[in-house]
């Protein structure tokens, strides 16, 4: 098998093209010949060792893939050779084969394509488990998205707007805006050239928004406290901008407002019924055409260390996609 694998902490240049010999499949397991990866910002942290799991090197970072099961292991009943699944894996993605465990495994619909497979786990996953499990929304309520046309906040943006909230999209340039707006965004913030605080409040008549999904941090997190409505939910999904912010508590107790972490990778860790119940829902979703995966660029597995930084550099939007086979 070909892996790029992480064996010194470091950037995506850090990342060796290598011929390995494949894993040996254990009780409970399948080996998944991957046909593509998706990219994700957790993906860039992992092999600096900063995220919040260090696998043991070497490994091929890549959170979630997409392919053919090409063997069984032992007490494996819910799938067969040939079948096309997603893989939710943590890493070992970036590879031409992963050995997965079937609780890792999702059945992808007939009209679902590698790439979008390949692009469903994470960011969906992380956005429908902030806004259903997390956010307490109400349909009508206003929905206000950092970062709207990157890989999280796109899904933010389009699940927002199925799930019947008011959505205002904050991104940096105005072709970003016109990408939102496609995914369901009604109201815009072009923070390169207006205040966040002072446009949000503009848009919503003075009471700011009900419910803030900041994966940015940073300036993106100070700004969104200050223009939250009274009893807003500020849900922190994560640091893109680099900086972590902290939080004055007198702004809190002014809107009477919460702040609430996001953390989906360990949740689906402790709920594996209700995060697959969230992903039969939004499976259904994509099969009647309700979702779909905005993939704005696509590399090869050699150029894994180019997709990292496209994703890096703000380039992309939506979903950056390693072709593996």
């Amino acid at each position: 098998m070909r892996a790029m694998l992480s064996e010194t902490p470091g950037g995506p240049e850090s990342l060796k093209l290598v011929e390995m010999p494949s894993k040996p499949l254990g009780k409970g397991q399948v080996r998944v010949a991957t046909r593509a990866a998706g990219v994700n910002f957790p993906d860039t942290l992992i092999i600096q060792d900063k995220y919040q799991f260090k696998p043991q090197r070497p490994f091929a970072p890549g959170h979630e893939i997409a392919g053919d099961i090409t063997e069984v292991g032992e007490g494996v009943s819910g799938y067969k050779v040939g079948d096309r699944v997603i893989g939710m894996i943590g890493h070992g993605g970036y590879a031409s084969e992963a050995v997965v465990d079937e609780i890792q495994l999702l059945p992808m619909p007939k009209n679902m394509s590698y790439e979008d497979g390949a692009a469903f786990t994470m960011t969906y996953g992380t956005s429908y488990y902030a806004l259903k499990q997390r956010s307490s929304y109400k349909p009508g309520e206003t929905l206000l998205v950092t970062g709207a046309s990157g890989g999280v906040g796109l899904t933010a943006v389009e699940l927002g707007a199925l799930m019947g909230l008011k959505v205002i999209a904050a991104v940096g340039s105005d072709e970003k805006m016109e990408v939102c707006r496609k995914y369901g965004a009604t109201m815009f913030v072009n923070y390169a050239k207006e205040k966040m605080r002072d446009k949000v409040k503009e848009l919503t008549g003075g009471a700011g928004a009900d419910i803030i999904y900041d994966a940015v941090g940073g300036d993106a997190f100070d700004e969104s406290i200050r223009c939250i409505a009274w009893y807003g939910r500020l849900l922190v999904v994560g640091f893109a901008a680099g900086r972590i912010p902290s939080l004055p508590a007198n702004l809190a107790l002014l809107k009477s407002c919460d702040v609430r972490g996001v953390f989906y990778g360990a949740w689906r860790g402790r709920e594996p019924a209700e995060a697959r119940k969230n992903f039969d829902e939004m499976l259904a979703w994509y099969g009647e055409g309700k979702l779909k995966p905005h993939i704005s660029m696509r590399f090869p597995l050699e150029k894994a260390a180019d997709a990292m930084n496209a994703l890096l550099s703000r380039k992309a939007t939506g979903k950056v996609i390693i072709e593996v086979a």
